[in-house]
Formats: structure tokens, sequence, C-alpha cells
């Protein structure tokens, strides 16, 4: 912050970059304290999910599903806030000074990039150093100081899924700028049907989206856990422990299955922005980037928070809290562990890079969408035979 006030002071002589930088840095740590909030073993929340687990999984599911649901709707006001703020300091210069401000505000969130990597990092470090301990018997001492970095990085993991959805959005309105300006796209009108219909099915791809992830992953545990139950049951002395099973095995599963499952979210990903950008318009086009970066943000929040608060509620009971291992309460707590995992771990942060990707596609993809008039300006090129091409793939 330091630097920017400088860079306004004595090379741009414009504070208004000062103060769109300072908000995108001040998003980013509103966000890490937010979702430290709502996923750390020491905050409330947390607390209360472990607490339903006395009761049984289905409570716990619940109340961590309430949590979710809660937890994404805050950060989109805090998100919401921040283009608010940028729009204020500049409103005075008019409509493409506010776009201009608001990607300042997502480039003052991106200046805290190597933090968030490290934080990131850290999560699985973290979580592998305490499956090595456990796998290679550890005294208990060293394995509870692995087993509490763990839980920190399952916060630090949410933290930075958080932070790059919201940079995502930041994104997104520098996005609609170049429809502004390069297309003259001056508003996106959701009375019209095309850009409603597109509105809607924009809203649709991240729920369809994150289907097809979790369903790859219970279709890879579903062979994984079979292959397990084989292993136990016909190689002599893996169950009582004195032979290793064949950890490869499964690792050639998990690793096929994520290649092969990558293939329909990704075509998803690609098509879908030109299938609508032919066939209804650019306006559309940009009603469905819309509703695509407002359910996707909604979304993976609540599926990034919820994953990590349940996965560090069977943290705090494993660590003694209402029973400790091999209580119901912690029997619960796996089952929402269990459930949370595909949701932090793989349709939550996949959604990133799909709002991402349809948004560069978009843009890529525009060109082809318009022709130049001589008086200037644009028109629509309507259907052609690519619109009747594209439409046939995007079916198939």
């Amino acid at each position: 912050m330091v630097s920017f006030l400088l860079f306004a002071w004595l090379y741009a002589h414009d504070f208004r970059l000062f103060w769109a930088t300072a908000i995108g840095v001040v998003l980013a740590i509103a966000i890490n304290y937010l979702t430290d909030y709502y996923t750390s073993t020491e905050r409330t929340p947390v607390k209360e999910i472990a607490k339903s687990a006395k009761t049984g999984s289905a409570t716990l599911i619940l109340s961590g599903l309430g949590m979710g649901y809660e937890s994404t709707v805050m950060a989109i006001i805090v998100i919401a806030l921040s283009i608010v703020a940028s729009a204020l300091i500049w409103s005075s210069g008019g409509l493409l000074y506010i776009f201009y401000g608001v990607a300042l505000t997502g480039i003052g969130q991106l200046t805290l990039t190597g933090n968030n990597i490290s934080m990131d990092a850290f999560g699985p470090v973290s979580d592998n150093a305490n499956g090595i301990a456990e796998m290679s018997g550890l005294e208990p001492k060293a394995r509870q100081t692995l087993a509490d970095l763990d839980a920190v990085g399952n916060t630090t993991k949410a933290i930075t899924k958080g932070i790059a959805i919201a940079s995502a959005v930041l994104a997104a309105v520098a996005l609609f700028a170049a429809f502004y300006v390069d297309y003259d796209l001056l508003t996106i009108n959701l009375i019209q049907w095309k850009v409603f219909v597109a509105f809607l099915i924009g809203g649709s791809i991240p729920f369809l989206f994150s289907s097809l992830t979790i369903r790859a992953v219970g279709r890879a545990a579903y062979f994984i856990i079979n292959e397990v139950r084989y292993q136990f049951a016909n190689i002599k002395g893996v169950w009582e422990g004195t032979v290793d099973p064949d950890y490869g095995k499964v690792v050639d599963i998990c690793t096929g299955a994520a290649q092969k499952e990558l293939m329909t979210p990704a075509i998803l990903a690609i098509l879908s922005p030109i299938v609508i950008g032919f066939l209804f318009g650019l306006e559309a086009l940009a009603g469905f980037l819309a509703g695509v970066i407002l359910v996707g943000q909604l979304l993976a929040v609540f599926m990034s928070n919820t994953g990590g608060a349940w996965d560090n509620a069977k943290k705090t009971i494993e660590d003694g809290l209402y029973g400790g291992k091999g209580s119901e309460a912690h029997k619960a707590s796996v089952v929402g562990d269990t459930v949370g995992d595909p949701l932090k771990d793989t349709a939550g942060p996949a959604l990133n890079p799909l709002i991402k990707v349809i948004n560069l596609v978009s843009v890529i993809a525009a060109s082809m969408m318009v022709v130049p008039l001589a008086g200037g300006g644009f028109k629509e090129i309507g259907y052609t035979p690519v619109t009747i091409a594209v439409i046939v793939v995007g079916l198939a």
C-alpha cells in the first residue's frame, strides 16, 4: 500500500489510484478474516458444527450446510462493498473510469498473491505431513502437532479459494468494460427474453459443472473402495497390518479417473459461451456471463467453507471433544468430512477456473459474433453456418 501511495503521489499525481488499490488489499484481508471465522477450529461456527455431531451425522450435515450458506452471503457482501467503494472514488470520471477503478481494486487484491500461494501450499503440505506421521507411527505428541497444523491448513486453503473467487468476480467487471468499449454494448437488458434466458442458463452452469465433478469423485471412490475391500479380503496380512497393501493400484485408479473425468467439464466450459453467443447474440452472452459469475461465486465459497468447517469439526472431536476418537460424535463427524472433501477439494476450487475460462473464451469469441458497420459501431451477425455447427456440437 505504501508503494501504491508513492506511485500515485510522485508519478501519476492521482490519489484515486492509491485508494482503489488499497481497497483491493483490504478486500483480500477481509476475506481472510471472514473465512477464518467460518472454518477455524477456534471459532464459534466450527464449534457449533462439532456440537451438532452429538446427535448424529444428519444434524451435523444440516449445521454445516447452514453455516456454509451464511458464509457465502457474507463473502459476496464484502465483494459488493469493495466495488461500491471503488465506484464512488472514480464516479466523477464516468462509466469507463468506474470500470477502470474496479479493475485496479482487483490489482490491489492480487498484490497479495505471494501470501495467497504460501497459504495454499501450506494446506496440502501439512495434510501430507500428517498422513506420513500416521503411517509411520510417530509419537503422540508429534502426531498432535501435525494434526493441529492440518487443521490450520484447512482454513488457509479455504481462504485462498475465497480470494481467488473474489478476483474472478472483479476481473469479470473488466470484461464487461471490454464489451462496453469495443462493441458499444451499453446495457445488459434483462427485459429481452434472449438475455434473460441466457442469464438463467448461465446461472445453471456452475451447478451442472459441480454435478459433473462431484459425480466423478463418487465414481472414482466406488472403484477405490472396491479395490481396498478386494485387497483386505484377498491379500493375506493386509488386514493384520503385517503386509503393506498395493498402494500403486489405488493411485492408478485415482489418476486415471482424474484424467478421464476432466473431459466433459472442460468441454462444457469452452463450448457453453460460444453456443450462447452465436445463438442469442452478444448482449445475451453478457447476461450469460453475469449468471455464471454470480452463481459461481456463491456456490464456490459455500462449498469451500462448508467442507473446511466439516473437516475441522472432525478434528476438534478427535482432540477429545464430545468423547474423542471412536465416539458416536466422531463417527458422525467422519461422515461430514467425507461429504465435505469433494466440495472443498474438487468442485469448489474448480469453479474458479470455470469462471475465468468462460470469461476468456467469451472475449475471444465475441469478435466472431459481430461485424463492423461502415458508420462505426458493430452489428451482430446472427445465424450462420458456424452457428448451426456450434449448436450441433454443443448438443452432441
